[in-house]
């Protein structure tokens, strides 16, 4: 009897800690009933879809690999490989290009995408502007700069050295941005806005090109990179720059509060108790990390930053942190099925997925542009 009491309160206590688990996990996104009936449901659909995206990019490559072995091949992510059995074991030529090419340019789309993605939606939040995208605006743009900067200059291998070249890069191009959009007193003009960033990624850009032009080699290295490319990436650059992109999304997170408040206005803010100085300071901070993580890893991609929160806002119009985790879902599957179509027209070869996201990022910013979509976006009464 004294036994089954044991395990009785075992239960209970990991019960317990489970049920306190998930309300700190709900406290963080702020879920109700009303917001899980609103946007959880089409959010998890989201998520669905990069799962089928996943197996899919497995899938399309230069060598033919069935379903039946890319399905072996995740569930032995998920499962200790020694419990499979012995007759379900992958060839080893599957087996080296899943786990050295296939594996890993899709968890970068994963990771990068979704880093865009967010990115753009918390600068069009703070900027209130339907347009604003850390590619569009030169921010990405900056962060490739700090990269091929860091390899010239300090002889930068991949992984770490690369995200501290790009941060910096990121940093500095967002700063110029929103120095210069700014006025004393009054919102950031979307033209304004517009005009200095293509400068900066126009300056970017072509300092970029210089540098690159000074060393052939590093110019051999990255003609492909520079267009925007999941070509090549090993696990080991997708390790180096996914700590940046979780401090970025749980920092995010946590400033779901001040960034609703914001949209309510700078007196408004302050009233309810926020800083909108330094909530707009964090959040720059965390839009160049999620920007130069995603640059180091894959290249500058751009309006990847711009699709995925117009998006975003068509599926969630009531809360902040549900849109952010939509922008950030919606763009790893925009990049991973960028890519995957970039890899299957143009078998055995592939196509950039930069080139792939400018064929279709191009139209859609000019039918914004012509749309009454441009207004400054005020959405009052937005629920933190």
């Amino acid at each position: 009897m004294s036994t089954e009491k044991a395990v009785d309160r075992s239960l209970m206590t990991q019960r317990s800690a489970f049920w306190r688990c998930f309300l700190v996990f709900k406290q963080l996104l702020g879920l109700s009933s009303r917001d899980h009936s609103s946007w959880v449901n089409r959010l998890l659909l989201v998520f669905l879809v990069n799962g089928v995206l996943i197996v899919a990019s497995m899938l399309v490559g230069a060598g033919y690999i069935s379903l039946q072995d890319s399905l072996s091949f995740l569930r032995s992510l998920v499962i200790a490989p020694a419990s499979i059995q012995p007759a379900e074991q992958l060839p080893a030529t599957v087996s080296v290009v899943m786990e050295t090419i296939r594996w890993p340019r899709t968890l970068a789309a994963i990771l990068a995408g979704g880093s865009l993605g967010l990115a753009g939606a918390l600068m069009q939040r703070i900027t209130r502007n339907p347009i604003a995208e850390p590619g569009l605006l030169g921010i990405n743009a900056g962060a490739a700069l700090g990269v091929v900067a860091a390899i010239v200059f300090f002889a930068a291998e991949a992984g770490f050295p690369y995200m501290v070249g790009a941060l910096i890069g990121a940093l500095a191009g967002n700063m110029v941005i929103v120095f210069a959009s700014h006025r004393v007193q009054a919102p950031i003009s979307p033209l304004r806005l517009v005009l200095v960033g293509i400068a900066v990624n126009a300056t970017g850009q072509g300092l970029t090109a210089m540098l690159l032009l000074t060393k052939q080699t590093v110019f051999d290295q990255f003609r492909f990179w520079i267009l925007g490319s999941l070509a090549g990436i090993e696990l080991d650059r997708v390790f180096a720059v996914l700590p940046f992109t979780i401090i970025g999304i749980v920092v995010a997170l946590l400033l779901v509060r001040p960034l609703a408040a914001l949209q309510l206005g700078d007196a408004s803010a302050t009233a309810l108790g926020h800083h909108p100085n330094r909530t707009r300071l964090a959040l720059s901070l965390v839009i160049a990390l999620l920007a130069g993580s995603a640059v180091a890893l894959t290249g500058p991609i751009a309006f990847l930053g711009l699709l995925a929160p117009f998006l975003a806002r068509m599926l969630v119009r009531e809360s902040t942190q549900g849109l952010l985790l939509m922008a950030f879902g919606l763009g790893s599957a925009l990049l991973l099925a960028m890519d995957i179509l970039g890899r299957w027209i143009m078998q055995p070869f592939e196509m950039p997925v930069g080139s792939m996201l400018v064929a279709v990022g191009a139209p859609l910013l000019i039918w914004l542009v012509r749309s009454k979509r441009l207004q400054p976006m005020v959405p009052g009464g937005r629920r933190s």
